[in-house]
């Protein structure tokens, strides 16, 4: 706990945005510098709650009131030793984490919860500035080897663990650089990339190699069967980079001790309506991609730009309010983002109590810059301009029920309207792994979601191959996927030596409050 009356002597307070005018004409992020006495006076208010029910809130089990404490005492290096003792990033989650341990905070029965991820944020941040992130290797090497095929937060997390059990590790990352969804999908406002790349540059001095540009698994839509070799570099050009390198899951097999994947659920939800096919008409991550090559110079101009134009975002999750804060900053004439739910409440209902996930209305700084949300809405059909290109956007309002505990749709009649569209991004989330490539190749059991199914010690039907973050669990959050590659490296440690000390916070399946 922090102070014994600091939940009764101080509210709860956060860093000041920088002003919208200001923030949307840059991609830096929107955060403001924080006081340390600022920070420890939130420390203070982690009160003596008998029960901290925010270790259950995160997946991590991230030891929350003791780092709130030694915050409020003024000893941050040893604050960041018990950050680091639970989460191998705590630079990411202080950043992108929703916070489901804010929601499970004792203090939020009636009050405002701790600011628990700005203190993380803050901790990890000190820790960097005073030079205590350092490397940890590990006291002798086993002479094992371990590929591990994507480099998300789960695979980046497993990864490192895996090295520092002793353990050689090589990360394959198909994209330019290493990083997954941090580096390609989170825009620069939310994480600017120099924090991923310092925390790459550590895991790089522990030992993990990555190789990047390389395709593991044979993907048959790349070329006609038969025709790539194993192992073979080929001339496939990747969406927006160069050629790839392309693996066969096989050869890695007798390559390495054992595979991780942990490649994410990358295959977006489309929308089954008149006009799809017309220019105009994106996935988010068409959209955000490129721009942050844009951001880092690898790309000179992103072929899908929102300036001057109007832009419809179809989902209201993060990843919509990711193309939200994007096009305002590419300077779009208008912005709209329709979501097919209701507009939920304020505060939290009464069959939505404390300590569950708070099913209420976020605004986050993307739109508090500017657009337009529109609820209860469905698409209905996408329009031509005449030249082939997407002109408007038909809607119609519906309500919405639940049956079976899933939602259901229904058109509310005569309530059609049309907008103008420019650009569509369509921001509806993922539906799980990818067929092709090396779950194709090596044969792995999906699950009825899509996902590549598991077991409890996150082994897959493959002997020798293990899985971990979104690839298994479904799109999901950050906080997830570095517990889920957590425990994966535990398991697979405990495979390769018949026992293992390293933490597993979770098991495949397991559910926190959220």
């Amino acid at each position: 706990m922090g102070k014994p009356t600091g939940f009764m002597e101080f509210g709860r307070e956060l860093p000041r945005r920088r002003p919208v005018k200001m923030r949307v004409r840059d991609w830096h992020e929107v955060y403001e510098s924080f006081e340390p006495e600022s920070v420890q006076h939130q420390g203070a208010r982690c009160m003596d709650c008998g029960i901290p029910f925010c270790h259950e809130g995160c997946p991590l089990g991230n030891l929350i009131p003791e780092w709130n404490d030694l915050v409020y005492r003024d000893d941050w290096s040893t604050a960041i030793e018990r950050l680091h003792a639970t989460n191998n990033f705590p630079e990411f989650t202080g950043r992108l984490c929703p916070a489901p341990c804010e929601a499970a905070c004792v203090l939020g029965i009636n009050s405002d919860p701790v600011t628990i991820e700005r203190i993380e944020y803050e901790i990890a941040e000190r820790a960097w500035g005073e030079g205590w992130v350092t490397r940890q290797l590990p006291r002798e090497r086993t002479g094992k080897r371990v590929a591990v095929i994507g480099s998300g937060p789960a695979g980046l997390a497993c990864a490192q663990q895996l090295c520092r059990a002793g353990h050689e590790v090589v990360v394959f990352e198909r994209a330019e650089k290493p990083g997954g969804l941090l580096r390609y999908g989170i825009p620069e406002f939310k994480m600017e990339k120099r924090v991923l790349d310092r925390r790459l540059a550590q895991l790089v001095s522990e030992g993990v190699r990555f190789r990047c540009s390389t395709l593991v698994g044979l993907a048959p839509e790349s070329a006609p069967p038969g025709s790539l070799e194993p192992g073979l570099a080929r001339g496939l050009g990747s969406a927006n980079g160069p050629a790839l390198e392309v693996v066969s899951a096989r050869e890695l097999r007798t390559q390495f001790d054992a595979l991780v994947l942990a490649g994410g659920a990358t295959v977006p939800r489309d929308l089954p309506v008149p006009g799809r096919h017309l220019r105009g008409v994106h996935f988010a991550m068409e959209y955000l991609k490129p721009s942050n090559l844009v951001r880092e110079g690898s790309l000179a101009r992103t072929p899908i730009d929102a300036s001057g134009k109007h832009v419809i975002i179809i989902g209201g999750g993060d990843t919509g309010a990711d193309c939200l804060g994007t096009a305002h900053r590419q300077g779009a004439a208008s912005v709209e983002q329709l979501e097919i739910l209701p507009e939920p409440p304020l505060g939290r209902p009464e069959d939505n109590p404390w300590p569950t996930w708070p099913v209420i209305l976020r605004t986050s700084s993307a739109h508090e810059e500017g657009g337009e949300r529109l609820f209860a809405v469905s698409t209905t059909e996408l329009l031509d301009n005449g030249s082939g290109a997407v002109g408007a956007l038909r809607a119609q309002h519906v309500e919405v029920a639940t049956e079976g505990g899933r939602p259901t749709f229904t058109p509310v009649p005569e309530s059609e309207f049309q907008l103008r569209a420019d650009l569509v991004l369509l921001a509806l989330g993922f539906t799980g792994a990818e067929r092709h490539g090396v779950v194709g190749e090596l044969g792995v059991a999906l699950a009825q979601n899509g996902s590549v199914a598991s077991d409890s010690e996150w082994s897959t039907n493959v002997e020798g191959v293990f899985v971990c973050g979104d690839m298994t669990r479904g799109q999901s959050l950050i906080v997830w996927a570095i517990a889920e590659g957590r425990s994966a490296a535990a398991s697979v440690d405990r495979w390769l030596m018949g026992d293992s000390a390293l933490p597993a916070p979770l098991r495949p399946g397991q559910l926190a409050l959220r």
